[in-house]
C-alpha cells in the first residue's frame, strides 16, 4: 500500500517517542551484569533508568520528546507499587500485559506493535527510539518505515553472542547499544532500592527511590562465565575445535545434510552463516570469542574438519 506524505514532510519538527520492551531491558541487563535473566534476583532502579533513557536519547535526538512508553506486564494487568510511581512519571506512559502463573507476559509485544504503528499513522512522531530485541517487532518498524517514521533499534550489549533477532537489526534505520557501564547504575543484585509506600504514591508527589549501590562484581555466590571476568584467559585449543565439530553436527541433524552441503568446497563461509557459527559457539563456551582471533580460527577449522569428514572429502590442504 502506497501512503502519501505531506509535501512539506522535510519541514516538519523532529519530534520522537521512545518505546522500551521492559521485559527485553531487564533480562538482557541483567545477564550482562550479573549473570542472571531471572527477574526476581535483582532490582532495579526504574526511575532513574528512565531518566538516563530519556537523557541519552535527548542527546541522540534533540529535545522534543513526545513521550517514553514503558511496556511491562503484571498479575491480571494489576500494576506493582513500582509500576505505578513509573505511572506517575512526567511525560511516561505504562502499558501493561499479563504475566501469568509461570511468569512469561502475554500481550505486551502486540501492545508495543500497536503503539508504533498508530503513532506512524498519525504522524506523531518522526522518529522512534524501539529498546527490543523479539524479531516479533519488525512488522511495526516496517509499517512505521512506510509512513516515513525513522526507527532507530536500542539494544544492551550481550555479554556474548547476540540479544536481538538479526531481522530486526537489519530493518532498523541505525542501531545504538547501551552498554554496562549505562545500565550498570540501576540494577543490584539483592534489595537496595526502597520501595515507595503507598502513601508516597498516592499522595500526588513524585515518589523518589533511594540510590542505587553500584553493581562491581557479579554476586559471589553464582559461577561466572569467562566473558564476565577480568581477564578472561585463552581458550584451549582443543576444546574450542571440539565445539565448531559440534556445531558442524548439529547443523547437519536440524538443518539437513543436503543444506550444509550447499556450503562447500569452502573453507570460507558466507558472511552470516559464519557470524551463525561464532555465535553458537560462544553460547557452548559461555564466554565471548572477540579477543581471541585464532579461537574463531579453532572453531571454523573444526566446522569445516566435521563437514568434510560428513562428505567423505579431504581438506583443501590435503588433509584428510
Amino acid at each position: 500500500m502506497t501512503v502519501q506524505q505531506p509535501a512539506d514532510r522535510h519541514l516538519l519538527p523532529r519530534r520522537y517517542t521512545v518505546l522500551v520492551d521492559v521485559g527485553y531491558l531487564y533480562a538482557a541487563s541483567g545477564e550482562l551484569l550479573l549473570g542472571t535473566s531471572n527477574r526476581s534476583e535483582f532490582k532495579v532502579d526504574a526511575e532513574r533508568m528512565i531518566h538516563a533513557l530519556m537523557a541519552q536519547a535527548a542527546d541522540c535526538l534533540g529535545a522534543d520528546l513526545l513521550r517514553l512508553y514503558w511496556f511491562d506486564a503484571a498479575r491480571d494487568r494489576v500494576p506493582t507499587i513500582d509500576q505505578r510511581v513509573i505511572a506517575q512519571m512526567a511525560q511516561v506512559k505504562l502499558r501493561l500485559g499479563n504475566l501469568n502463573l509461570r511468569g512469561q507476559q502475554k500481550g505486551v509485544d502486540a501492545q508495543i506493535r500497536s503503539d508504533l504503528e498508530t503513532l506512524a499513522r498519525h504522524r506523531s512522531v518522526t522518529d522512534a527510539v524501539l529498546v527490543a530485541g523479539d524479531e516479533d517487532m519488525l512488522s511495526a518498524v516496517e509499517a512505521a518505515q512506510s509512513y516515513g517514521v525513522r526507527v532507530h533499534l536500542w539494544g544492551v550489549e550481550p555479554p556474548y553472542g547476540t540479544n536481538q533477532a538479526e531481522r530486526l537489526v537489519w530493518e532498523s534505520d541505525t542501531v545504538y547499544t547501551l552498554d554496562a557501564e549505562f545500565v550498570r547504575p540501576y540494577f543490584a543484585a539483592t534489595g537496595r532500592i526502597r520501595t515507595p509506600t503507598p502513601a508516597e504514591v498516592f499522595s500526588g508527589r513524585p515518589a523518589i527511590a533511594l540510590p542505587v549501590a553500584q553493581v562491581s562484581a557479579p554476586p559471589e555466590p553464582r559461577p561466572v562465565p569467562a566473558a564476565r571476568r577480568a581477564h578472561p584467559q585463552p581458550p584451549d585449543r582443543l576444546e574450542i575445535v571440539e565445539i565448531g565439530e559440534y556445531v558442524a553436527q548439529k547443523w547437519i541433524l536440524t538443518r539437513g545434510r543436503d543444506n550444509i552441503g550447499e556450503l562447500l568446497p569452502g573453507p570460507l563461509l558466507p558472511t552470516v552463516i559464519d557470524k551463525e557459527l561464532l555465535v553458537e559457539a560462544e553460547k557452548e563456551l559461555g564466554i565471548s570469542l572477540r579477543p581471541f582471533e585464532k579461537a574463531r580460527l579453532w572453531v571454523r577449522d573444526g566446522f569445516w574438519s566435521r563437514v568434510y569428514r560428513e562428505f567423505g572429502l579431504a581438506r583443501p590442504n590435503g588433509e584428510g
